[in-house]
């Protein structure tokens, strides 16, 4: 592959690549670049919205460039404060190790993990003594970091901006000068963040390093970006069925960036499906479940895409109960309050999210819409017939 064909399918699908041109100047010197992503583990859950980012990585890991999966085990207990009003709740090294147990699974449904170097900056910043950290501080102005959208906007609104939080931009990019690295990726809301290592790097006498932002994808809202933060995510370890049902959730004019942002389609390919819808050749709802398939296809398996699409469409096409999960009560009351049995069926879900999904008509019994949290349910019917119960827009269960 030449050097142009490399950058055209690097540049292919980002928001930016800043420089281009250095970009073009690296490929041409080096016949392998080394590639950072960094991820803070302030969840013990990958999403989709990292999974864009990931897709990205895999690319350049197949064009044959070194990957380095960069864990901010120190950067995590201070907390990116990017687009955030106020200081994040600081974790805890017990917390990280935690979240840390689940990620290289997930992230191995995308990348080569035999191919991939994994690094914590925990290993140099923990070690970092004060002298270390007034020659780095020393390097970056306070004007610089103020330059920040939240930050001013934070200033402006007299809100407090703590000392801890100004120092996360000058730590990410201390870690591209510890990595050498080459590229680094990130989203959109990361530019600051990432422009900060090219200073950086610049300062210790290396290359700067070219940077490449992919759009963020949004949630399944619609609005906001998908995040934990905002409840409207699908996560990489849930299953197959529950990313399906979401995936079939999500508006019309959504699912277009998704066909785009995860099975990776072209504009053009884009602009074609909406004629096609258009002109009538495909309906939406086709439409929505082969992007639905797809995904779990790309990110689960074909089995369990398969077997997703089969149990939706007895669910929501055919109305068979029988493709409901079954939730076996071990109570001897022959009665229960809807939001205590609600709470049995989804332990996660709070008191106040079950009572705003009874409020939003989000809740029903055998296909009849309930509305009063307080409702005694009569649950010795299901001795003698199904009880099927739906929780918001795709989950469904039968009690036994």
């Amino acid at each position: 592959m030449t050097t142009q064909q490399q950058l055209e399918l690097i540049c292919a699908g980002t928001s930016s690549v800043i420089p281009q041109d250095e970009l073009a100047k690296k490929l041409a010197k080096k016949q392998v670049l080394t590639i950072k992503l960094g991820v803070d583990p302030t969840g013990s859950d990958l999403h989709l919205g990292h999974a864009v980012a990931l897709s990205k990585l895999r690319q350049l890991q197949d064009l044959g460039h070194e990957i380095i999966l960069l864990f901010g085990t120190f950067t995590a207990r201070i907390g990116d404060p990017t687009g955030k009003s106020k200081a994040r709740v600081p974790l805890t090294p017990e917390h990280i190790t935690e979240h840390m147990k689940t990620y290289t699974q997930q992230v191995e449904k995308i990348l080569d993990m035999s191919k991939v170097t994994i690094r914590y900056n925990g290993d140099w910043f923990d070690a970092f003594s004060s002298k270390q950290w007034i020659e780095l501080c020393s390097r970056v102005t306070l004007a610089r970091i103020i330059e920040r959208d939240d930050f001013a906007k934070r200033l402006a609104d007299k809100q407090p901006i703590a000392l801890h939080e100004i120092l996360y931009p000058v730590m990410q990019g201390y870690d591209s000068v510890v990595l050498k690295s080459d590229i680094e990726l990130g989203g959109t809301d990361q530019t600051f963040n990432l422009l900060m290592g090219r200073t950086l790097q610049e300062q210790y006498g290396q290359e700067p390093q070219v940077i490449i932002t992919m759009p963020l994808l949004e949630g399944l809202d619609g609005v906001q970006k998908m995040s934990k933060s905002y409840n409207n995510y699908i996560g990489l370890s849930e299953s197959a069925s529950s990313a399906y049902g979401k995936i079939m959730s999500i508006s019309d004019e959504l699912m277009w960036r998704y066909y785009q942002l995860l099975l990776l389609k072209t504009p053009q390919e884009v602009a074609q499906i909406k004629q096609d819808v258009a002109d009538q050749k495909i309906h939406p709802m086709d439409l929505k479940k082969q992007l639905a398939h797809g995904i779990v296809e790309r990110f689960w398996s074909k089995t369990e895409a398969d077997e997703s699409q089969a149990q939706f469409e007895a669910l929501f096409q055919k109305r068979d109960s029988c493709a409901a999960t079954d939730f076996v009560l071990t109570i001897d009351q022959q009665q229960l309050k809807l939001i205590d049995l609600i709470k049995m069926l989804e332990p996660n879900l709070s008191m106040t999210q079950i009572r705003r999904l009874i409020a939003d008509g989000a809740i029903s019994i055998n296909e009849i819409k309930q509305s009063d949290a307080m409702q005694l349910v009569d649950i010795s019917e299901r001795l003698t017939s199904d009880i099927v119960i739906k929780v918001g827009k795709h989950k469904f269960f039968k009690l036994k």
